[in-house]
């Protein structure tokens, strides 16, 4: 055998070894867990996930039902969510949630997401973004509920009436 050819054999193999380690990383991360809901990190970490993975009567079980537009039941959420879906962005594969910090505001909290986006990038663009945003809770009956968000979230919620 020639030397070019021991040679384009062992890059062959290089390339496979190096696919099947990638496929290996992808397949052994870790599955999303769900938190603690006694503190307003673990009631945000939950909604957002509850979303990404729609299930939707976990989402909407972190809703305070103080809001003047508190979707009537699980089915009327679900409902708000399909029909709004760009403001729901749920795809695993590109949008990356992280709770980074809360700051507790007297009878109520504020929790700072960070959102990195990624996308198909181009020769000069990484293809990723990153932004945050704002979710706040309060207590309601002893327990953390979301009232507001700047993100996955529906203003309709938040007015007398609804999204009807």
């Amino acid at each position: 055998m020639k030397s070019n050819d021991k040679f384009l054999i062992g890059i062959v193999a290089g390339i496979v070894l190096l696919i099947i380690v990638a496929f290996g990383v992808v397949l052994s991360r870790p599955k999303p867990e769900y938190r603690a809901e006694d503190t307003p990190e673990g009631v945000v970490h939950n909604y957002l996930l509850a979303l990404q993975q729609e299930e939707y009567a976990r989402a909407y079980s972190y809703l305070s039902p103080t809001l003047l537009g508190y979707p009537r039941s699980v089915e009327s959420f679900a409902e708000n969510v399909r029909r709004n879906s760009w403001q729901f962005s749920r795809n695993r594969e590109t949008d990356n949630l992280n709770v980074e910090s809360s700051r507790l505001l007297g009878a109520g909290a504020e929790v700072t997401v960070r959102r990195m986006t990624f996308s198909g990038g181009g020769l000069f663009n990484s293809g990723q973004q990153i932004t945050t945003f704002e979710v706040t809770l309060s207590k309601y009956k002893g327990a953390w509920k979301i009232t507001d968000s700047e993100k996955y979230w529906l203003r309709c919620w938040e007015n007398r009436g609804g999204c009807n």
